[in-house]
């Protein structure tokens, strides 16, 4: 079943949203359903393979006991430990699905889910058909353990039933995945071949018109005050005009 509240993609949460929680997944209905058909299965070739086989009056060759007919057998363990194994696989699988960041992988982890619950649905149906058919067709049921033939032929019922629902949540998880409501997007990471946008949207840079300012020419005959006056030496006295030498 699909993951209620949060970002999810195909039914779980997103890669790193939570850790695993194993009482929220063992309460969960697909996991239960899963859970039943791994034990219905079991029970059906487990049947079949303890009692399933019985000697005759007439030969000392084991027979199958619905209607001696070994193919029925042959087809209810084949399925049934089948279907056992993928139980587990699908488990472990459910287990995982919330760590898987890619959600091409989760898409396909789905689509096998519902491809294969979906045949076992139909090969269980085809498996009930074919036992409770040659059950009837059983005549001397004196020397046949009925208990386990029952058993066989309602646990494969069952089976219909259970891998239907299985079927049905796969479908809305696949359903789920495709039409994603919780989140627009969910891409597998940041793809570096493409050029990472600009923070901030370049602005056109228009240039304007510098007008210089003109000043007028200053005139060369007006007189500069700061320029300093023409130099001029001073009158030495009349008795010092000439300089005389000191006598020895």
């Amino acid at each position: 079943m699909a993951e209620k509240g949060g970002a999810s993609a195909y039914g779980a949460s997103l890669a790193g949203g939570e850790g695993f929680d194993f009482y929220k997944f063992v309460r969960q209905p697909q996991t239960i359903v899963r859970i039943l058909s791994w034990i219905f299965a079991l029970v059906v070739f487990a049947c079949i393979s303890t009692e399933g086989y019985i000697n005759s009056s007439q030969s000392a060759e084991a027979k199958c006991i619905f209607n001696q007919n070994d193919s029925a057998c042959h087809y209810s363990i084949g399925i049934g430990v089948i279907a056992f194994l993928a139980c587990v696989a699908f488990l472990a699988l459910d287990v995982y699905l919330p760590f898987m960041s890619n959600a091409s992988q989760r898409k396909y982890a789905v689509i096998a889910d519902l491809v294969f619950s979906g045949a076992w649905c139909f090969l269980w149906f085809v498996c009930f058909c074919l036992l409770a058919n040659q059950w009837a067709k059983t005549t001397d049921v004196s020397v046949v353990p009925q208990d386990a033939a029952r058993a066989t032929v309602a646990f494969s019922f069952f089976s219909i039933a259970t891998w239907g629902i299985l079927t049905y949540f796969a479908f809305i998880r696949f359903r789920r995945g495709v039409n994603e409501a919780t989140i627009p997007t969910y891409n597998d990471g940041p793809d570096h071949n493409t050029s990472y946008p600009p923070t901030y949207a370049p602005t056109s840079y228009n240039p304007t018109t510098y007008t210089p300012t003109t000043y007028n020419t200053y005139p060369s005959n007006v007189a500069d005050m700061h320029q300093p006056p023409p130099f001029t030496p001073s009158p030495q006295p009349q008795g010092d005009s000439e300089y005389q030498p000191p006598s020895h």
